[in-house]
Protein backbone atom coordinates (compact mmCIF):
# COMPACT_ATOMS: atom_id res chain seq x y z
CA UNK A 1 0.00 0.00 0.00
CA UNK A 2 0.96 3.37 -0.98
CA UNK A 3 -0.09 5.53 2.14
CA UNK A 4 1.98 8.69 1.27
CA UNK A 5 -0.32 9.15 -1.86
CA UNK A 6 -3.30 9.98 0.15
CA UNK A 7 -1.06 13.37 0.90
CA UNK A 8 1.17 13.03 -2.40
CA UNK A 9 3.16 16.08 -3.01
CA UNK A 10 1.73 18.01 -5.88
CA UNK A 11 2.38 20.88 -7.41
CA UNK A 12 0.28 23.68 -9.79
CA UNK A 13 1.21 26.23 -12.84
CA UNK A 14 3.88 28.74 -11.18
CA UNK A 15 5.08 26.24 -8.28
CA UNK A 16 5.76 23.56 -10.78
CA UNK A 17 8.43 25.80 -11.71
CA UNK A 18 9.51 27.34 -8.72
CA UNK A 19 9.67 23.26 -7.46
CA UNK A 20 12.42 22.58 -10.53
CA UNK A 21 14.91 25.57 -9.61
CA UNK A 22 14.75 24.65 -6.18
CA UNK A 23 14.92 20.95 -5.93
CA UNK A 24 17.12 20.54 -9.38
CA UNK A 25 19.10 23.14 -8.30
CA UNK A 26 21.09 20.22 -6.80
CA UNK A 27 24.41 19.58 -8.84
CA UNK A 28 23.93 15.65 -7.76
CA UNK A 29 20.79 15.44 -9.02
CA UNK A 30 20.87 13.38 -12.59
CA UNK A 31 17.41 13.26 -14.23
CA UNK A 32 16.11 10.85 -16.97
CA UNK A 33 13.01 12.47 -18.48
CA UNK A 34 10.72 10.27 -20.60
CA UNK A 35 8.30 11.80 -23.16
CA UNK A 36 6.06 12.01 -26.11
CA UNK A 37 7.76 13.46 -29.57
CA UNK A 38 4.31 14.01 -31.17
CA UNK A 39 2.53 16.45 -32.87
CA UNK A 40 1.27 17.90 -29.65
CA UNK A 41 2.69 21.82 -28.96
CA UNK A 42 2.61 20.33 -25.22
CA UNK A 43 5.14 18.10 -26.00
CA UNK A 44 8.35 20.59 -25.39
CA UNK A 45 7.12 22.47 -22.58
CA UNK A 46 9.12 19.91 -19.84
CA UNK A 47 12.02 18.95 -21.22
CA UNK A 48 12.47 23.34 -21.95
CA UNK A 49 11.93 23.70 -18.11
CA UNK A 50 13.92 20.85 -16.83
CA UNK A 51 16.72 22.06 -19.36
CA UNK A 52 16.94 25.33 -18.23
CA UNK A 53 17.90 24.05 -14.41
CA UNK A 54 19.58 21.24 -14.62
CA UNK A 55 21.45 21.47 -18.33
CA UNK A 56 23.56 18.53 -18.73
CA UNK A 57 22.68 16.70 -15.81
CA UNK A 58 19.27 15.93 -18.17
CA UNK A 59 19.08 13.24 -20.60
CA UNK A 60 15.87 11.68 -22.13
CA UNK A 61 13.71 8.63 -23.76
CA UNK A 62 11.13 10.83 -26.67
CA UNK A 63 8.66 8.26 -27.17
CA UNK A 64 7.20 8.93 -31.13
CA UNK A 65 3.87 6.95 -31.15
CA UNK A 66 3.65 5.48 -34.85
CA UNK A 67 0.02 5.52 -36.79
CA UNK A 68 -0.79 3.75 -39.82
CA UNK A 69 -3.58 6.65 -40.51
CA UNK A 70 -0.93 10.02 -39.51
CA UNK A 71 -1.79 12.69 -42.25
CA UNK A 72 1.50 14.33 -43.59
CA UNK A 73 0.42 17.52 -41.75
CA UNK A 74 0.68 15.78 -38.36
CA UNK A 75 3.67 13.82 -38.90
CA UNK A 76 5.60 17.18 -39.99
CA UNK A 77 4.19 18.69 -36.68
CA UNK A 78 6.12 15.46 -35.11
CA UNK A 79 9.46 16.21 -36.91
CA UNK A 80 9.24 19.14 -35.85
CA UNK A 81 8.63 18.36 -32.32
CA UNK A 82 11.23 15.92 -32.16
CA UNK A 83 14.02 18.05 -34.17
CA UNK A 84 13.56 20.94 -31.35
CA UNK A 85 13.29 18.03 -28.21
CA UNK A 86 16.59 16.95 -29.34
CA UNK A 87 18.06 20.32 -29.24
CA UNK A 88 16.78 20.94 -26.09
CA UNK A 89 17.96 17.32 -24.29
CA UNK A 90 21.18 16.52 -26.65
CA UNK A 91 21.55 13.71 -24.24
CA UNK A 92 18.19 11.39 -25.66
CA UNK A 93 16.95 8.42 -27.41
CA UNK A 94 13.98 8.40 -29.85
CA UNK A 95 12.06 5.27 -29.48
CA UNK A 96 9.34 5.04 -32.35
CA UNK A 97 6.99 2.66 -31.64
CA UNK A 98 4.55 1.13 -34.04
CA UNK A 99 1.11 1.44 -32.05
CA UNK A 100 -0.53 -1.59 -34.30
CA UNK A 101 0.77 -5.25 -35.44
CA UNK A 102 0.37 -5.96 -39.07
CA UNK A 103 -2.89 -7.74 -38.71
CA UNK A 104 -4.34 -4.35 -36.69
CA UNK A 105 -3.98 -6.03 -33.10
CA UNK A 106 -2.88 -2.78 -30.46
CA UNK A 107 0.66 -3.91 -29.61
CA UNK A 108 2.05 -0.09 -28.48
CA UNK A 109 2.12 -0.74 -24.32
CA UNK A 110 3.67 -4.34 -24.99
CA UNK A 111 6.08 -2.61 -27.51
CA UNK A 112 7.43 0.12 -24.87
CA UNK A 113 7.28 -1.88 -21.84
CA UNK A 114 9.54 -3.87 -24.34
CA UNK A 115 11.83 -1.25 -25.07
CA UNK A 116 12.00 0.76 -21.86
CA UNK A 117 13.65 -2.99 -20.64
CA UNK A 118 16.42 -3.09 -23.00
CA UNK A 119 17.11 0.54 -21.53
CA UNK A 120 17.69 0.00 -18.00
CA UNK A 121 17.85 3.35 -15.93
CA UNK A 122 21.72 4.73 -15.30
CA UNK A 123 22.65 3.88 -12.14
CA UNK A 124 23.91 7.73 -11.05
CA UNK A 125 20.28 8.89 -12.65
CA UNK A 126 18.44 10.00 -8.82
CA UNK A 127 14.97 11.05 -10.59
CA UNK A 128 13.02 9.41 -13.22
CA UNK A 129 10.05 11.98 -14.97
CA UNK A 130 7.17 10.91 -16.94
CA UNK A 131 5.58 13.60 -19.02
CA UNK A 132 2.23 12.41 -19.38
CA UNK A 133 1.50 15.66 -21.53
CA UNK A 134 1.59 14.22 -24.89
CA UNK A 135 1.58 10.41 -24.42
CA UNK A 136 -1.60 8.38 -25.42
CA UNK A 137 -3.09 5.95 -22.27
CA UNK A 138 -2.09 3.11 -24.38
CA UNK A 139 1.85 4.06 -24.26
CA UNK A 140 1.54 6.19 -20.64
CA UNK A 141 -0.21 3.70 -18.53
CA UNK A 142 2.42 0.40 -19.02
CA UNK A 143 5.40 2.98 -18.84
CA UNK A 144 4.52 5.01 -15.64
CA UNK A 145 3.50 1.28 -13.81
CA UNK A 146 6.62 -0.17 -15.37
CA UNK A 147 9.14 3.13 -14.50
CA UNK A 148 7.32 3.45 -10.73
CA UNK A 149 8.38 0.40 -9.89
CA UNK A 150 11.52 0.54 -10.82
CA UNK A 151 11.90 3.66 -8.90
CA UNK A 152 10.16 1.82 -5.89
CA UNK A 153 13.19 -1.29 -5.82
CA UNK A 154 16.04 1.27 -6.38
CA UNK A 155 14.74 3.91 -3.95
CA UNK A 156 14.74 6.46 -6.79
CA UNK A 157 12.29 9.35 -7.06
CA UNK A 158 8.98 9.21 -9.65
CA UNK A 159 7.29 12.19 -11.03
CA UNK A 160 4.63 12.45 -13.16
CA UNK A 161 4.38 15.94 -14.95
CA UNK A 162 1.71 17.34 -17.19
CA UNK A 163 0.91 20.35 -19.58
CA UNK A 164 -2.84 19.99 -19.74
CA UNK A 165 -5.18 22.39 -21.49
CA UNK A 166 -9.01 21.34 -21.96
CA UNK A 167 -10.06 23.63 -24.49
CA UNK A 168 -6.49 22.56 -26.83
CA UNK A 169 -7.91 18.90 -25.95
CA UNK A 170 -11.50 19.71 -27.76
CA UNK A 171 -9.49 20.14 -31.08
CA UNK A 172 -7.73 17.38 -31.53
CA UNK A 173 -10.37 14.70 -32.80
CA UNK A 174 -9.16 11.12 -32.66
CA UNK A 175 -10.11 8.19 -35.22
CA UNK A 176 -10.49 5.06 -33.28
CA UNK A 177 -9.51 1.39 -34.00
CA UNK A 178 -12.10 -1.09 -34.06
CA UNK A 179 -10.59 -3.40 -31.32
CA UNK A 180 -11.36 -2.07 -27.57
CA UNK A 181 -8.79 -4.27 -24.77
CA UNK A 182 -7.33 -3.97 -21.58
CA UNK A 183 -4.39 -1.72 -21.33
CA UNK A 184 -0.79 -3.67 -20.93
CA UNK A 185 -0.33 -4.56 -16.82
CA UNK A 186 -3.95 -3.29 -16.60
CA UNK A 187 -6.08 -6.44 -17.45
CA UNK A 188 -9.03 -7.54 -15.25
CA UNK A 189 -8.02 -9.78 -12.56
CA UNK A 190 -9.66 -13.61 -12.88
CA UNK A 191 -12.37 -13.86 -11.53
CA UNK A 192 -12.70 -15.70 -8.47
CA UNK A 193 -14.08 -19.61 -8.01
CA UNK A 194 -17.71 -20.01 -7.32
CA UNK A 195 -18.91 -16.26 -7.06
CA UNK A 196 -20.62 -14.19 -9.52
CA UNK A 197 -19.25 -11.42 -10.93
CA UNK A 198 -20.26 -7.83 -10.45
CA UNK A 199 -18.44 -4.75 -12.53
CA UNK A 200 -18.50 -1.56 -12.13
CA UNK A 201 -17.40 1.07 -15.27
CA UNK A 202 -16.33 4.10 -14.89
CA UNK A 203 -15.67 5.93 -18.35
CA UNK A 204 -14.52 9.46 -18.46
CA UNK A 205 -16.69 11.17 -20.65
CA UNK A 206 -14.89 13.68 -23.10
CA UNK A 207 -15.64 15.95 -26.16
CA UNK A 208 -15.70 13.69 -28.94
CA UNK A 209 -15.46 9.93 -27.95
CA UNK A 210 -18.94 9.34 -27.84
CA UNK A 211 -18.35 6.34 -30.47
CA UNK A 212 -14.80 5.05 -28.72
CA UNK A 213 -16.60 4.48 -25.18
CA UNK A 214 -19.64 2.49 -26.95
CA UNK A 215 -17.27 -0.04 -28.24
CA UNK A 216 -15.56 -0.13 -24.96
CA UNK A 217 -18.85 -0.60 -23.33
CA UNK A 218 -19.85 -3.73 -25.63
CA UNK A 219 -16.10 -5.00 -25.14
CA UNK A 220 -16.59 -4.98 -21.38
CA UNK A 221 -20.23 -6.76 -21.45
CA UNK A 222 -22.49 -6.71 -18.30
CA UNK A 223 -21.81 -4.30 -15.77
CA UNK A 224 -23.42 -4.02 -12.17
CA UNK A 225 -22.89 -0.23 -12.13
CA UNK A 226 -22.08 2.55 -15.19
CA UNK A 227 -20.76 5.60 -13.21
CA UNK A 228 -19.26 7.97 -15.64
CA UNK A 229 -16.75 10.42 -14.84
CA UNK A 230 -16.90 14.04 -15.40
CA UNK A 231 -14.96 17.20 -14.96
CA UNK A 232 -16.37 19.41 -12.42
CA UNK A 233 -15.20 21.97 -11.03
CA UNK A 234 -13.67 22.66 -14.60
CA UNK A 235 -12.12 25.98 -15.85
CA UNK A 236 -15.36 26.13 -18.43
CA UNK A 237 -18.40 26.20 -15.64
CA UNK A 238 -20.37 24.71 -18.21
CA UNK A 239 -18.22 21.45 -19.68
CA UNK A 240 -19.95 18.94 -17.55
CA UNK A 241 -23.30 19.98 -18.64
CA UNK A 242 -21.90 20.00 -22.15
CA UNK A 243 -20.68 16.80 -21.46
CA UNK A 244 -23.80 15.50 -20.13
CA UNK A 245 -25.96 17.30 -23.26
CA UNK A 246 -23.39 14.99 -26.06
CA UNK A 247 -23.50 11.82 -24.00
CA UNK A 248 -27.00 11.82 -23.42
CA UNK A 249 -28.34 9.19 -25.66
CA UNK A 250 -25.41 6.36 -24.51
CA UNK A 251 -26.00 8.01 -21.00
CA UNK A 252 -30.25 7.36 -20.81
CA UNK A 253 -30.70 4.52 -24.08
CA UNK A 254 -27.40 2.61 -23.85
CA UNK A 255 -26.08 2.41 -20.45
CA UNK A 256 -29.41 3.40 -18.56
CA UNK A 257 -27.35 5.26 -16.01
CA UNK A 258 -28.70 6.45 -12.75
CA UNK A 259 -28.17 9.83 -12.17
CA UNK A 260 -26.99 9.30 -8.33
CA UNK A 261 -24.13 7.25 -10.00
CA UNK A 262 -22.82 10.02 -12.12
CA UNK A 263 -18.71 10.60 -10.36
CA UNK A 264 -17.46 14.33 -10.50
CA UNK A 265 -13.77 15.29 -10.01
CA UNK A 266 -11.69 18.02 -10.58
CA UNK A 267 -10.09 19.03 -13.68
CA UNK A 268 -7.61 20.37 -12.30
CA UNK A 269 -6.35 18.26 -9.32
CA UNK A 270 -5.40 14.66 -9.96
CA UNK A 271 -5.81 14.01 -6.71
CA UNK A 272 -9.41 14.27 -6.37
CA UNK A 273 -9.56 11.67 -9.44
CA UNK A 274 -7.29 9.55 -7.68
CA UNK A 275 -9.48 9.81 -4.09
CA UNK A 276 -12.47 9.69 -4.77
CA UNK A 277 -11.87 6.70 -7.22
CA UNK A 278 -10.25 5.08 -4.21
CA UNK A 279 -13.13 5.49 -1.81
CA UNK A 280 -15.74 4.38 -4.54
CA UNK A 281 -13.27 0.88 -4.55
CA UNK A 282 -13.16 0.66 -1.13
CA UNK A 283 -16.83 1.07 -0.34
CA UNK A 284 -17.67 -1.54 -3.80
CA UNK A 285 -15.50 -4.07 -2.36
CA UNK A 286 -17.14 -4.37 1.45
CA UNK A 287 -20.55 -3.69 -0.47
CA UNK A 288 -19.60 -6.84 -2.24
CA UNK A 289 -17.93 -9.26 0.24
CA UNK A 290 -18.42 -12.90 0.24
CA UNK A 291 -21.46 -12.24 -2.42
CA UNK A 292 -19.69 -11.45 -5.84
CA UNK A 293 -16.54 -10.81 -6.75
CA UNK A 294 -15.61 -7.23 -7.92
CA UNK A 295 -14.47 -5.58 -10.50
CA UNK A 296 -13.98 -2.20 -11.24
CA UNK A 297 -13.10 -1.16 -14.69
CA UNK A 298 -11.82 2.21 -15.77
CA UNK A 299 -11.74 4.49 -19.60
CA UNK A 300 -9.77 7.56 -19.13
CA UNK A 301 -9.74 9.03 -22.54
CA UNK A 302 -9.76 12.33 -21.66
CA UNK A 303 -8.30 14.87 -19.68
CA UNK A 304 -4.47 13.79 -18.98
CA UNK A 305 -5.26 15.30 -15.56
CA UNK A 306 -7.97 12.78 -14.50
CA UNK A 307 -6.09 10.32 -16.77
CA UNK A 308 -3.00 10.54 -13.86
CA UNK A 309 -5.35 10.43 -11.00
CA UNK A 310 -6.94 7.06 -12.81
CA UNK A 311 -3.58 5.57 -13.29
CA UNK A 312 -2.58 6.68 -9.48
CA UNK A 313 -5.91 4.67 -8.22
CA UNK A 314 -5.71 1.38 -10.83
CA UNK A 315 -2.32 0.64 -9.47
CA UNK A 316 -3.08 1.53 -6.13
CA UNK A 317 -6.16 -1.11 -6.29
CA UNK A 318 -4.96 -3.27 -8.86
CA UNK A 319 -8.05 -2.05 -11.14
CA UNK A 320 -8.59 -2.77 -14.67
CA UNK A 321 -8.13 -0.09 -17.99
CA UNK A 322 -9.80 -0.92 -20.39
CA UNK A 323 -9.36 1.37 -23.40
CA UNK A 324 -9.46 1.62 -27.37
CA UNK A 325 -6.27 2.88 -29.52
CA UNK A 326 -6.27 5.26 -31.91
CA UNK A 327 -5.37 4.82 -35.39
CA UNK A 328 -5.16 8.53 -36.36
CA UNK A 329 -5.68 12.15 -35.05
CA UNK A 330 -7.12 15.40 -36.65
CA UNK A 331 -6.00 18.22 -35.15
CA UNK A 332 -7.10 22.12 -35.87
CA UNK A 333 -4.65 24.39 -33.77
CA UNK A 334 -6.34 27.92 -35.25
CA UNK A 335 -6.71 30.00 -31.65
CA UNK A 336 -10.09 31.67 -30.82
CA UNK A 337 -11.40 33.55 -28.63
CA UNK A 338 -12.10 31.22 -25.82
CA UNK A 339 -8.51 30.04 -25.98
CA UNK A 340 -7.03 29.71 -22.01
CA UNK A 341 -3.19 29.54 -21.25
CA UNK A 342 -1.85 25.62 -20.23
CA UNK A 343 -2.15 24.13 -16.47
CA UNK A 344 0.74 22.46 -15.57
CA UNK A 345 0.64 19.66 -12.88
CA UNK A 346 3.47 18.02 -11.10
CA UNK A 347 3.11 14.95 -8.91
CA UNK A 348 5.88 12.75 -6.92
CA UNK A 349 5.00 9.03 -6.36
CA UNK A 350 7.98 7.79 -4.84
CA UNK A 351 11.62 9.13 -3.20
CA UNK A 352 13.03 9.92 -0.22
CA UNK A 353 10.74 12.73 0.37
CA UNK A 354 8.45 10.01 1.42
CA UNK A 355 10.89 8.23 3.17
CA UNK A 356 10.10 9.64 6.77
CA UNK A 357 6.30 9.12 6.01
CA UNK A 358 6.94 5.49 5.44
CA UNK A 359 8.72 5.15 8.17
CA UNK A 360 6.32 5.79 10.70
CA UNK A 361 4.91 3.11 12.74
CA UNK A 362 1.15 2.52 11.63
CA UNK A 363 -1.41 2.41 14.83
CA UNK A 364 -2.26 -0.74 15.86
Amino acid sequence: MRKHWENCITNFDEAVSHFIADYFADASRRVLLVAAAGFDPRSRRVAQMLADTLGNRLSAIFIREERPGASEALTEKADNNEAALKAIVPNCTVFRIDVFADDGAPVGGSRVVSRLGQQPVADDVTDVILDLSALSIGIGFPAAKMLLEDCEAASRAFHLMIVSNPEMDDKIASVPSSRAGPVKGFSPPVEAEGQGLAQVWIPQLAQGRALALTQIGASIGRCYKICPLLPFPARNPRRADDLLSEFRTALVDEWEVDPRDVVYASERNPLDCYRTLSTLKTRFDRTMKGTYEPRMVLSPVGSKVLAAGALMAAIEHDMAVQYLETESYLFRPDPTPDDLPDMTVHLILSGSLYASYNEVAEPE
